[in-house]
């Protein structure tokens, strides 16, 4: 395989992806039925990874960035995120055609991982923003997709699915928090005594809003969700002043996040 793929950085399909069938799979939804929003956002995914390196190729202090990209112009890969945007458009046309209303959260979360991409010195405003385009929005367009809606125009979630979101956004907040400390974001530049209490609080809230949804709801099978907080709680048990351009630590997260992605596919095999 040409070392070329490295730069569509297919292992974080599963930040978008994930929402997507936890709805599918709380819903016992076909698959089949949403297959084009799924095509979608995994294009989509390559659009705002290929993005944030064209605009991270700009930075000297991007290290990691201009390291995978090296031997590539800004151009090269623009083409490669206009490529994808375009596919990606495509396969979600074959859906809004018939309901038009998923272009407005469509249009919302583009608009939100541009704002993200542009603006990611910003503390805590991203992350949020980030929560939303990635875990909120897809989810919403799966229920609308399936036309459980109220009034035609909102998602129609359950109880226990806005628990079940919560959660899984709770503990991705936390992920993405140590993400961009690892690569010198935002809340990179806190004090490491700092950063270890805002770390550890988040990592708290994480972990009891996880532990009260699995309860509330039952649904034990997502246990593997609490991991995050507390693997989190563990890097922080001490102040740390050595994360920035730790990628050992980044990729566990991601491999984790790929191993959760694997754990709904099977779920939603298995029922």
């Amino acid at each position: 395989m040409s070392k070329g793929f490295r730069l569509l950085r297919v292992e974080y399909l599963f930040s978008v992806l994930i929402p997507c069938l936890l709805c599918i799979y709380l819903n016992n939804y076909d698959v089949v039925s949403h297959i084009w929003i799924l095509a979608g956002f995994s294009f989509y995914a390559i659009t705002g990874n290929t993005l944030n390196d064209v605009i991270d190729m700009k930075d000297p202090n991007e290290k990691e960035t201009l390291e995978r990209v090296k031997g590539y112009g800004r151009k090269e890969i623009a083409v490669l995120s206009i490529s994808s945007f375009t596919i990606g458009t495509m396969c979600f046309l074959n859906d809004i055609i018939i309901k038009p209303l998923l272009a407005i959260y469509l249009v919302l979360i583009v608009i939100m991982v541009v704002f993200y991409c542009l603006f990611k010195k910003l503390v805590i405003i991203n992350h949020v923003i980030l929560g939303i385009s990635h875990i909120f929005l897809p989810y919403f367009m799966i229920k609308i997709n399936a036309g459980d809606t109220i009034l035609n125009y909102f998602p129609n979630l359950t109880l226990a699915e806005w628990l079940i979101v919560v959660s899984v956004t709770s503990a991705g907040f936390v992920g993405q928090m140590l993400h961009e400390m690892i690569d010198g974001d935002a809340l990179a530049r806190l004090k490491s005594r700092s950063s270890q209490i805002v770390m550890w609080i988040s990592s708290l809230i994480a972990l009891t809003v996880s532990i009260a949804s699995l309860i509330i709801t039952n649904y034990l099978i997502f246990l593997p969700i609490v991991i995050f907080p507390i693997g989190v709680m563990y890097i922080f048990r001490k102040p740390r002043k050595d994360l920035l351009g730790k990628t050992s630590l980044k990729d566990t997260g991601i491999i984790l996040g790929n191993l959760i992605f694997v754990y709904i596919i099977i779920l939603i095999i298995a029922s």
